[in-house]
């Protein structure tokens, strides 16, 4: 990833921007000043979730942006910006807006297996720079999928060692999800029934083809697609660290000088999967009594539905990661959601399970659920919302608020089902009804 920042690249709305930062948050050069000059009364911004390249996520901000021209009112003149932050994605992972076969073609293609395809495996070596060897090894084990637990163990380790856990035995801690520190086989067999059910689950939304060919009754041999979810999932694990550091550490000071620079620019933030978790942890760095941040909306968050509570439900004594931080907005939080998204249904809940936790008497499903799957929960009073209501009748002023969008968030094929089905006008009109930005 390279440049600071740039008027009008590829997005087919102006002004536009994209703002660029590292894994650690630190801007590149141009960032912090890009948008002084943008002349705009609302600044839309934007950060992408899972995506290999950055042209992928100007692709989906050049869709997403289009339809708003034509949705504010006369008054708004609109800014818009894209985040770029290092992240990945498998080439596995259907976008149903994106893939150049269409997707029933990329849904029909049989693909390799447990395989690594040439794309993922150069993703993961600029994901994790210098891992080569690492990498090399888990690629050839994927291929060649031996029947041993030997190789299973190794596979482990190997995982564990890309996501910065050092061993079973040092890694207690609430930080650290139990499929690092558990049994490797009791994992990837978790791995493979989830994989499983996605496959079935995401056969059957919207009716589009799909489902996993999987089978438990291979011996471990059939263990290795839930292995390579488990490499999957620890991808994920890396982002979702990163997000948070990004928001809180470079997006969110970049825009509270921006907002300095200019008092009366309106910020409406806008974040797909961990890009809802890098626009949520920047409000962490609005100082106490701003109030230039109008609207957030999270579209298929991937992160905690308790992040916004000031009391877990399992645990009263304290408050979700981001508790409180609703009242940095002076509008409504509004998380979408919707069933068909089986990332968020089936593996974000088994990955997040922490290290020595059990669900307890939640369960495993309502204890580590996501704000993508089933909105905003254990905030009281806040409202929850079928996707017709909420454009029909508007949205509440402040504070949080759940939007069922599976009437139009609902293609994609397995693994992950319907979470990258974000590219609607339905969803930028709540967007607009959010910002109060409308005609």
């Amino acid at each position: 990833m390279s440049g600071g920042a740039a008027w009008g690249t590829g997005v087919g709305v102006a002004p536009y921007a994209e703002l660029v930062f590292d894994a650690d948050g630190d801007p590149a050069p141009g960032t912090g000043t890009a948008l002084d000059g943008m002349e705009a009364t609302d600044l839309l911004v934007f950060a992408h979730g899972w995506n290999s390249e950055p042209t992928t996520s100007t692709l989906l901000y050049d869709r997403f942006f289009a339809p708003f021209p034509g949705l504010v009112g006369p008054e708004v003149r609109l800014g818009y910006a894209g985040v770029l932050w290092p992240s990945i994605r498998f080439a596995d992972e259907p976008i149903p807006d994106f893939d150049p076969r269409g997707l029933a073609g990329a849904l029909a293609e049989p693909g390799l297996g447990t395989a690594l395809d040439p794309g993922t495996r150069r993703a993961l070596g600029q994901f994790w720079p210098g891992r080569r060897t690492e990498l090399d090894r888990i690629a050839e084990l994927l291929e060649d999928r031996p029947e041993s637990e030997a190789a299973f163990v190794e596979f482990g380790a190997l995982v564990r060692e890309l996501a910065g856990v050092a061993s079973v035995s040092t890694a207690g801690g609430e930080d650290v999800p139990a499929m690092f520190t558990e049994d490797v086989l009791d994992v990837c067999r978790r791995f493979t029934e989830a994989l499983i059910e996605a496959g079935g689950a995401a056969g059957g939304a919207g009716g589009e083809p799909g489902g996993a060919e999987l089978s438990l009754g291979g011996g471990l041999r059939a263990l290795w697609g839930g292995a390579k979810e488990v490499l999957r999932q620890a991808t994920y694990y890396e982002m979702k660290k990163r997000a948070g550091v990004i928001g809180e550490r470079g997006l969110g000071p970049v825009l509270a000088r921006l907002a300095a620079h200019r008092p009366t620019l309106r910020v409406h933030l806008i974040g797909h999967s961990f890009g809802g978790r890098v626009v949520s942890f920047c409000l962490r760095a609005v100082p106490g009594s701003a109030r230039y941040v109008k609207s957030l909306t999270l579209l298929q968050g991937a992160f905690s539905h308790y992040a916004f509570t000031d009391r877990l439900p399992h645990d009263k004594s304290r408050g979700g990661m981001l508790h409180g931080l609703q009242r940095m907005v002076d509008g409504p939080v509004v998380a979408c959601h919707s069933p068909y998204d089986t990332a968020l249904k089936v593996f974000y809940p088994l990955a997040s399970r922490m290290a020595g936790d059990s669900a307890g008497v939640l369960g495993l499903d309502e204890r580590w659920g996501a704000v993508g799957h089933d909105g905003v929960q254990a905030v009281p009073g806040a409202p929850r919302l079928t996707l017709a209501a909420a454009l029909r009748d508007g949205l509440p002023t402040s504070g949080c608020v759940s939007v069922d969008a599976g009437a139009v968030v609902r293609r994609g094929g397995a693994p992950t089902g319907a979470h990258s089905d974000i590219c609607h006008e339905e969803l930028a009109r709540i967007v607009v009804a959010a910002g109060r930005m409308g005609r």
